[in-house]
């Protein structure tokens, strides 16, 4: 297979990078390029992604990742845990993974490295997540507020809706049966944001 870049994808790569702290419209690439058309950058852009070298978020044309020293491949595995008990360090990723997952790298809008996933366990955060629902997930350790999270609060693995204020951490479950409840600050850990939910449901 010939790895090689067509010219104007490599000159759509270096301006990305050049411009990626104030990202440029497919009309401001175009000037630069000086191709005929913005349908031109977009097709190129297209290739990009399809050859792992360039990873688009589809509702913002502006937000994006860039994985040019290392183009990801169309199929990857992502390990799954388990939320039944933490590894030895308090982390839900320090455990063994029960699974590795086949995927299509394109489903995910960040770099496949970063992502984990998770088997839900119960209905806390029913409808939108169910037991046994396989729970895609970026790793960081930040979160904002309404995001939903995976994370360990006193030992136990989580997933939980995060709200903070100036005194606590409230972690909420969707499920109106299921009380909110304060974060245990100095046993609190957030291991990923909740991007994507498998449904294990038909």
């Amino acid at each position: 297979m010939n790895n090689k870049l067509h010219p104007i994808q490599q000159s759509i790569l270096d301006l990305l990078k050049e411009n990626y702290d104030e990202p440029l419209t497919y009309r401001e690439m175009q000037d630069l390029l000086g191709v005929s058309s913005t349908s031109v950058v977009a097709h190129h852009i297209q290739q990009l992604e399809k050859r792992g070298y360039l990873k688009r978020n589809p509702s913002n044309t502006k937000d994006y990742q860039i994985l040019a020293d290392n183009p990801e491949k169309t199929i990857a595995y992502i390990n799954l845990y388990g939320l039944a008990q933490c590894g030895p360090n308090g982390s839900t990723l320090d455990g063994n993974p029960i699974d590795r997952i086949r995927i299509s790298s394109r489903l995910l809008s960040f770099p496949i490295d970063e992502a984990f996933m998770v088997k839900a366990k119960g209905n806390s955060m029913a409808p939108k997540i169910n037991d046994g629902d396989l729970v895609i997930a970026k790793k960081t350790q930040v979160a904002d507020n309404g995001d939903i999270v995976v994370c360990v609060n006193k030992g136990q693995a989580l997933i939980k809706k995060i709200n903070k204020d100036s005194k606590d951490i409230i972690l909420t479950s969707i499920n109106p049966e299921f009380e909110p409840f304060v974060a245990r600050t100095d046993s609190f850990k957030i291991e990923g944001v909740v991007k994507s939910i498998i449904s294990y449901k038909v």
